[in-house]
């Protein structure tokens, strides 16, 4: 496919797969908040056999080349477990997705674009719902709000451009997601303490740590919950026993007990908050490489992180409590209990949750209760897929 000298090819070698993963690192060198990603976490999201979305996905690559030299990318997939999810939340029959784009130009971003859509409606898709880099529970949306900032561990910072040159190809809100920013030296308002502290007396509820002697076993208690929690969630696709098995092993390293809780209702889990230090703190001066010496500084500061920053990226309450008084109060008790141990044992003096729907109704009273502010925004767009890609 080519268009105004710009070729478009899908990846199928080890070299174009390196120049897939380095065009990222070319066309951000300028934006100081961009946060360069470990090349190699980088090589595990993309490959077959060492990110189990595979398993359960079709994915395919595509490189844009001017004049011979790579200007872009872009990722086209197809999850068979979001296929099965009811149209009505989001994903559900027919859907496609594309994400980890990268352009040198609107051009190329076109051209890049309409790569992807043909590829999903080869494969008999409808509709496109993007960017989704690439499993929903990975990098969804595009940042439209917080470009003057570094994102936080796990999160997609994006070209202020791509907004407009996304939408001039037709494409359409579906869904608005943010992040809330909150300091968390002071405290919290009174009526929140006295939620907490009435909690603190209901002696059915507990709250405790997650054990790392027992990791696997609390690790698949937090993931099991989330899967009950989120699933009637707009974009939820259940996560696979091998993705539970593999976010335990990735997060790992960066998890703390005093970070992570779970609440109990008469000694059975029911809620959770998961919180970790912002990693990319430490990697952002790396450049994406751990050589020569950014090894021995990411093991030193994984064993004794200072984080200024922390983020929440999930936290979930037991389906059948939600919508109930006693499951705000269990979250106010984890952001609590949480929030006291990363300024004393991290030196934290900011927290950002997120990314949180903009119509969960129930976790935008929670952050407006705790005077967060939202400080991101990512959009998921939406497009039919017709006949024409003009």
């Amino acid at each position: 496919m080519a268009g105004q000298d710009i070729v478009i090819q899908p990846v199928t070698t080890k070299a174009q797969t390196k120049q897939f993963i380095d065009i990222a690192y070319l066309l951000n060198a300028d934006d100081p908040h961009w946060v360069p990603p470990l090349r190699s976490e980088v090589a595990k999201l993309i490959t077959p056999g060492k990110n189990p979305f595979f398993e359960h996905a079709r994915v395919q690559f595509f490189l844009a080349l001017q004049q011979g030299q790579v200007v872009g990318r872009i990722s086209a997939h197809i999850d068979e477990l979001a296929l099965a999810q009811p149209a009505e939340q989001g994903m559900g029959p027919g859907t496609g997705n594309w994400g980890l784009m990268e352009a040198k130009d609107e051009a190329t971003m076109h051209a890049l674009i309409h790569a992807a859509e043909a590829w999903l409606k080869d494969q008999s898709m409808t509709r496109v719902l993007a960017p989704i880099s690439m499993s929903v529970w990975e990098e969804p949306g595009l940042l439209t709000k917080g470009h003057d900032h570094s994102p936080m561990i796990m999160m997609g910072h994006h070209n202020a451009d791509y907004q407009g040159w996304i939408e001039n190809l037709g494409y359409s809100v579906a869904k608005r997601l943010v992040s809330y920013h909150l300091p968390v030296e002071d405290g919290f308002p009174e009526l929140v303490k006295r939620i907490v502290a009435s909690g603190e007396r209901n002696k059915r509820l507990h709250i405790r740590r997650v054990d790392k002697k027992y990791f696997d076993r609390d690790a698949a208690i937090i993931m099991n919950l989330l899967n009950d929690a989120w699933s009637s969630n707009w974009g939820f696709v259940p996560m696979t026993d091998h993705e539970i098995e593999h976010a335990g092993k990735s997060l790992k390293p960066i998890v703390h007990e005093d970070l992570i809780r779970i609440a109990e209702l008469e000694g059975e889990p029911v809620a959770f908050m998961m919180t970790l230090p912002d990693m990319n703190e430490a990697i952002k001066a790396m450049k994406g490489s751990l050589w020569p010496f950014g090894w021995a500084k990411l093991l030193w500061w994984l064993k004794f992180p200072k984080s200024y920053s922390m983020r929440v990226p999930l936290m979930g309450v037991k389906k059948e409590l939600q919508n109930s008084r006693l499951a705000s109060q269990m979250v106010f008790m984890l952001i609590e209990y949480i929030r006291r141990d990363a300024k004393l044992n991290f030196g934290t003096q900011r927290a950002e949750i997120g990314w949180i729907l903009e119509d969960n109704q129930g976790m935008v009273a929670i952050a407006e209760a705790i005077e967060a502010t939202i400080n991101r925004e990512y959009l998921i767009y939406e497009k039919a897929i017709t006949t024409s890609n003009s």
